[in-house]
């Protein structure tokens, strides 16, 4: 099985995407071969912000370490809505900082590809020998092994609040189908989606694809960010949550991290697309729900 680099410097880098192709393997990605780790920091730069704490890489293979310990005899999939708020909380990035894939690229080669192959080895078919696909190391923010975490915790945190990631992250088909849709950038959106979830209005994968889809088309007619307003955004307590980390303990592994003390979204803004999103979804239809045959429009 891949194992942890061999070399890990004490900063963060970026790869780029051509760099990083070059170490996408068949053997790396069938779990057998490791990544050269000298060879891979020689082609890679330095982060923008090299100089402060948030660019250490110790934190960070220290939390995939820990996940991969702590879900060992579990799922990997279980570890998903552990790792991502933990993840966002360490990385202290700023959306921009966020968007740049060579940031993602190398987490996933150069710091920690023995959790990538951890997490991500899959067949298939159960004739196919297990692989992981190669997105998961070098993709788009939706697929991307460490990306989608980060992006999962940044659009569906609650201000300070973590608990909804969790929430989100334990059900694959939301963590897969959610990040994929723009209308998640609204903050009410994302929450009262949740909410579904809390609820058990919506539990199996096929119900949670099925309303993603509900949302995404209705917001073609009635604009969310007008019923259901946000909170304006406040840049401040964002830069003021980065630059504590100067002096911010590490990570906790038992409770929530604390994010950027941002005002929440407000309530009766989640409350009012809770109440729109229910009744979607009461109308669409999904296999194996007993009123998917009574000519709702066949399955989704």
């Amino acid at each position: 099985m891949t194992d942890k680099p061999n070399f890990l410097p004490e900063r963060l880098a970026l790869l780029a995407d051509l760099n990083a192709a070059q170490y996408l393997t068949d053997g790396l990605l069938s779990g057998k071969e490791d990544v050269p780790a000298i060879a891979l920091n020689k082609t890679t730069e330095r982060l923008p912000h090299d100089g402060e704490s948030r660019a250490e890489l110790d934190p960070v293979r220290a939390l995939v370490e820990d996940a991969m310990y702590r879900f060992r005899d579990d799922r990997p999939t279980a570890a998903d809505g552990w790792l991502a708020p933990r993840l966002h909380a360490a990385l202290r990035l700023t959306r921009r900082e966020a968007a740049d894939r060579r940031f993602w690229n190398y987490l996933a080669l150069g710091v920690a590809p023995d959790y990538v192959v951890w997490r991500h080895l899959a067949s298939k078919s159960e004739d196919a020998p297990p692989k992981v696909a190669a997105r998961r190391f070098r993709g788009p923010a939706y697929t991307q092994a460490f990306a989608r975490l980060w992006w999962a915790a940044e659009l569906f945190r609650d201000g300070p609040d973590y608990r909804p990631v969790v929430t989100m992250c334990a059900n694959q088909d939301m963590l897969n189908t959610a990040l994929r849709v723009d209308v998640m950038d609204h903050r009410p959106t994302a929450l009262a989606t949740v909410r579904l979830m809390e609820r058990g209005i919506v539990r199996t994968g096929r119900e949670v694809n099925a309303l993603v889809s509900a949302i995404n088309a209705s917001a073609a007619t009635l604009m969310y960010d007008v019923v259901a307003p946000d909170a304006a955004r406040d840049g401040k307590p964002l830069r003021e949550w980065i630059e504590a980390a100067e002096s911010a303990p590490a990570v906790p592994r038992r409770d929530l991290p604390i994010g950027p003390y941002e005002e929440k979204a407000p309530e009766q803004s989640v409350d009012v697309l809770v109440d729109h999103f229910a009744e979607l979804f009461a109308g669409v239809p999904v296999r194996g729900r007993p009123d998917a045959d009574e000519g709702t429009g066949g399955e989704v």
